[in-house]
């Protein structure tokens, strides 16, 4: 599936990064509901004939978790989770969805064929969350999703609201993401930091405020209206590349692999700026933490990366990789033609967008 942040434009969410695996360290998913029991999904719908296939998938990866069929109008789900994460609710295997912030409750659902942006659903105090963290950021997603222009008194004025509902809910699983886009907007890991500071620490520590804490961490490192310092590695032929060598060009500095997965699905974006903008001044040069030569090059070929790679292939030991201190993949830096960081970690249409700014003019 690709990046949520796409598919569900109209209530934004996005996808984790493939993170390095510390030793010792807690996985991903650690963080558990205040919730005792299971949830229970009770859904009605309309206008969609019995054996119609529901889908319960996974927010993050798009992928099944649980299979159903429409019976009489309805259908249901149970299971139990960890933490209220991010679901979606899929009938005959086709968008669009019906987002769900789920956590350990009794949920009704209640929908129409041709409306499903227009469900209700009940008994999720998180969901509850979640629709008024929409209500709030629904009238300014081009803030989020695109690179233009940004209006000083909407951006104000989003943030203001974004604050009080951090404020508010510290102990709110939704809430991280809020964060999340005020730093979208501002561009200052301190005042992410702040934000941050003021959550619980099971919130923290969940999923979500996990990818916060790596998004501060990295905001601190390489920042933005400095020069990127230079490095070289060997491309596939073993020859010798810096990135110095492209000063002059606009560069895209992509960390990826042949392995992960959300670096696979954002691949098609890059592909597609790169053949836009290749003729204007615009490249981009791809650093692998892969392990074995083969999978590299089988990736390269059939994603059709056809700028310049290069790779040590040590993994995460990879030493562009190390100087940058790069814990989490995909991840770039944009520079401009002197190695000036104009932009970091810019994806789907937000690459689309900074390029256009500064290509198209």
């Amino acid at each position: 599936m690709k990046n949520i942040l796409l598919i569900l434009s109209s209530f934004t969410f996005f996808t984790f990064a493939e993170a390095q695996k510390q030793p010792n360290a807690e996985p991903l998913a650690t963080a558990v509901s205040t919730q005792e029991g299971g949830f229970v999904i009770t859904g009605k719908v309309s206008d969609y004939p019995d054996g119609t296939i529901v889908d319960f998938l996974n927010g993050n990866n798009g992928m099944p978790e649980q299979t159903t069929k429409v019976a009489g109008g309805t259908f249901s789900f149970t299971g139990k989770l960890e933490f209220p994460d991010f679901k979606l609710i899929s009938f005959d295997k086709a968008a669009p969805y019906i987002p769900l912030f789920l956590d350990n409750s009794k949920v009704s659902i209640n929908a129409t064929k041709g409306e499903l942006e227009k469900a209700v659903v009940k008994g999720s105090p998180t969901h509850d969350d979640f629709t008024e963290y929409n209500r709030i950021t629904k009238p300014y997603e081009k803030l989020f999703t695109t690179d233009e222009p940004k209006d000083p008194a909407a951006v104000k004025k989003v943030t203001s609201e974004l604050e009080t509902f951090i404020a508010k809910k510290p102990n709110s699983y939704v809430t991280p993401l809020a964060i999340f886009r005020i730093n979208q907007m501002n561009d200052n890991s301190e005042k992410m930091e702040q934000l941050f500071g003021t959550l619980t620490p099971e919130i923290q520590s969940s999923p979500i405020g996990k990818y916060v804490a790596q998004q501060i961490e990295e905001g601190k490192r390489n920042p933005m209206g400095k020069t990127l310092a230079d490095f070289q590695q060997e491309d596939p032929d073993g020859k010798m590349v810096s990135l110095s060598s492209f000063r002059g060009k606009y560069v895209l500095v992509d960390f990826w692999a042949s392995w992960c997965g959300p670096c696979r699905q954002e691949n098609p974006n890059v592909v597609n700026a790169f053949n836009k903008y290749k003729n204007k001044n615009f490249t981009v040069l791809g650093i692998s933490l892969d392990k074995t030569k083969q999978p590299w090059l089988d990736a390269i070929a059939k994603d059709g990366l056809n700028w310049t790679q290069l790779s040590d292939l040590k993994g995460w030991s990879n030493s562009v990789a190390q100087q940058f201190q790069i814990q989490s993949i995909p991840q770039n830096f944009l520079i401009d033609p002197n190695g000036v960081v104009i932009g970091k970690n810019l994806r789907g249409e937000a690459l689309e967008s900074k390029l256009e700014s500064l290509l198209n003019k």
